[in-house]
């Protein structure tokens, strides 16, 4: 018997899948990193609103100071020395403007939303590459300014006479090292030196190369009269000494203005008027709350100021119930007055007084 030697083998059965390794993540789907992207940029943008600032200034009513008063320390605004003063009754208030600088974008929305601010762009009060210690320093020298020109404008204004000073000396000009800062101009090419502006009046006609004599008197000196030799400028025909005058008042006693934390010529007005006020008799105020601004030049005109609409708000929350204006503001002042505020238009030193004087006599004044 034959027996097969061939024998079959069994069949081998399909491997079972690997299993997924565990904690492998899932991949995200495109709806997931829209959500990531959107979060991202919606942080960053929160980050740079709420802490990089934008080129904007944000500007508000500012704090008011009545002249006739005391300032933060309790001294007088208004300290006279050497002379008798009068009581005063009422107010003559300055006003002023806040600036805020730094704002952020959040910020800014918040300000613009309230309707007390307003935003400018910050190029209008800040030059390119000033630091905000700069612009205060600046606004600081320009109060000083106005304070002497308010001082200058009430002396002349109540008769005292007037004294024309040499300010600044240009250097290498024909008047540097022979007159100095401070020293006292008297005459000029034969002409009587009264303001400031008779310098300038006295070299009309004059050429590069004339010699003048000018006659002057340094301090606790005797006067001396000197030949001075005109040097030639672009910007004029005439001969040029390379000095700037100015006018100061000439007293036998001392005004002393007294306010901290303000800049800016814009309370020139308001200083000159309480300066008259406590040195004449008749009480400008007469027992009213006046509010005003303008910048107050030497001779006594009112030029025009910034912030106009702001200040207005800011008296009127102040309790005045009269705003002298500079002519040159009154339509944008118009535009903005709170109810109540009597807006009286002013040009002069002479039209404030005669203002103030219809006032108190009851009379209309010159409205805006």
């Amino acid at each position: 018997m034959t027996k097969s030697s061939e024998e079959t083998a069994p069949a081998k059965s399909a491997p079972d899948p690997a299993p997924e390794p565990a904690g492998e993540a899932r991949r995200m789907t495109r709806r997931g990193w829209t959500l990531v992207v959107s979060g991202s940029l919606f942080l960053i943008f929160v980050v740079l609103g709420s802490v990089v600032p934008v080129p904007f200034v944000a500007i508000s009513p500012g704090p008011t100071y009545d002249t006739l008063g005391r300032d933060a320390a309790g001294n007088p605004v208004i300290q006279v020395t050497g002379h008798e003063t009068h009581p005063t009754t009422g107010e003559l208030r300055m006003t002023t403007v806040s600036l805020h600088d730094g704002v952020t974008l959040f910020q800014g929305l918040g300000f613009w939303a309230s309707g007390r601010y307003a935003l400018a762009p910050r190029e209008e009060y800040f030059k390119p590459g000033e630091t905000n210690e700069q612009v205060k320093q600046e606004n600081i020298q320009q109060l000083q300014d106005s304070q002497t020109n308010a001082q200058v404008a009430a002396l002349r204004k109540l008769g005292y006479p007037i004294k024309v000073l040499a300010k600044q000396i240009v250097s290498g000009s024909p008047a540097d090292h022979v007159l100095s800062p401070g020293d006292k101009l008297i005459t000029v090419n034969g002409k009587k030196i009264v303001e400031a502006a008779d310098v300038r009046a006295a070299l009309a006609g004059t050429l590069p190369g004339q010699t003048v004599q000018i006659t002057f008197q340094s301090d606790g000196q005797p006067e001396r009269t000197v030949p001075l030799t005109l040097a030639a400028r672009p910007d004029r025909k005439e001969g040029f000494i390379g000095l700037t005058a100015v006018d100061r008042a000439d007293a036998p006693f001392t005004v002393n203005i007294s306010l901290q934390d303000v800049g800016g010529p814009s309370a020139g007005l308001m200083f000159t008027l309480a300066i008259i006020d406590r040195l004449q008799s008749g009480d400008l105020a007469g027992g009213r709350h006046i509010a005003g601004t303008g910048e107050i030049t030497e001779t006594g005109e009112v030029d025009p100021i910034g912030g106009i609409s702001f200040k207005v708000v800011g008296a009127r929350e102040a309790g005045a119930t009269d705003f002298l204006v500079p002519e040159h503001n009154c339509a944008e002042a118009k535009t903005t007055a709170p109810a109540g505020l009597n807006l009286i238009k002013v040009s002069t030193l002479d039209d404030a007084l005669a203002q103030l004087a219809n006032l108190k006599a009851g009379r209309p004044t010159a409205a805006c």
